[in-house]
């Protein structure tokens, strides 16, 4: 027997966080009657679970790494103003869904995938997967500032803090740092560099555990080989 939520996610559908908001609104039938309690479990090829009337199956799995283009956005929402990164893929994979964010303006390495647990797993703050960023800042970044976002710092109200800050290169007009993070939080990477009032000119993610963007293009996508896949589930 297994949870619907763990069904849910496994054909697809959301995340298993989402899941949960799915059977919660009553778009969840289980063998014809509606179920929206927690906790319910199924039997997988016996009992029959339907969303929006639509019987659920299993999916084959997808786990694609994209080289996100600055001015595209993450989510799957129709926006008339903005590209969507789901735009990039092929039109049949219309199911993928982002494994966490990246904004507007920045670009680099993001995943994609229709499996709820692989996208859980990735973005949970509780498993600390490193994200390694490089940012090109406007004028010279100081040592004692890159102390202070591995120290911690307060945006917001809330405190930010990168596991590991380093400066590439610097003159008089612009610095290249990188940083890696490893709590997911909001724009956080952009945040560590406004609260001690530096511009960011551009900010793009080289690696996300240990898959790096490497040559991918701007704009194309590739998938996930089995080993890359076991490489960033191993420790969690």
């Amino acid at each position: 027997m297994v949870r619907l939520q763990k069904i849910l996610a496994q054909a697809g559908i959301a995340s298993r966080r989402a899941s949960e908001r799915i059977i919660a609104a009553g778009r969840v039938a289980v063998n014809g009657t509606v179920v929206r309690e927690m906790g319910v479990k199924v039997e997988p090829g016996r009992d029959e679970v339907a969303v929006d009337g639509q019987v659920v199956g299993r999916r084959a799995r997808r786990y694609i790494a994209l080289n996100k283009p600055r001015g595209y956005i993450c989510s799957r929402a129709a926006d008339e103003d903005r590209k969507r990164i789901g735009d990039l893929l092929p039109k049949e994979w219309s199911d993928l869904f982002s494994v966490g964010r990246l904004d507007y303006l920045s670009e680099g390495l993001i995943f994609l995938t229709n499996d709820g647990d692989f996208c859980l797993k990735l973005t949970h703050p509780r498993y600390r997967i490193t994200k390694t960023y490089v940012a090109q800042i406007q004028g010279r970044v100081k040592a004692d500032t890159l102390k202070k976002f591995t120290q911690g710092v307060v945006s917001g109200g809330e405190p930010l803090q990168a596991a590991r800050a380093r400066l590439v290169s610097a003159n008089n007009t612009s610095s290249t740092v990188e940083l890696e993070l490893t709590e997911g939080k909001y724009r956080e990477a952009r945040r560590l560099f406004e609260s001690e009032n530096l511009t960011v000119q551009r900010l793009q993610r080289v690696r996300i555990g240990p898959i790096k963007l490497g040559e991918l293009p701007a704009g194309k996508w590739r998938a996930l080989t089995e080993p890359e896949i076991k490489s960033l589930l191993q420790n969690l």
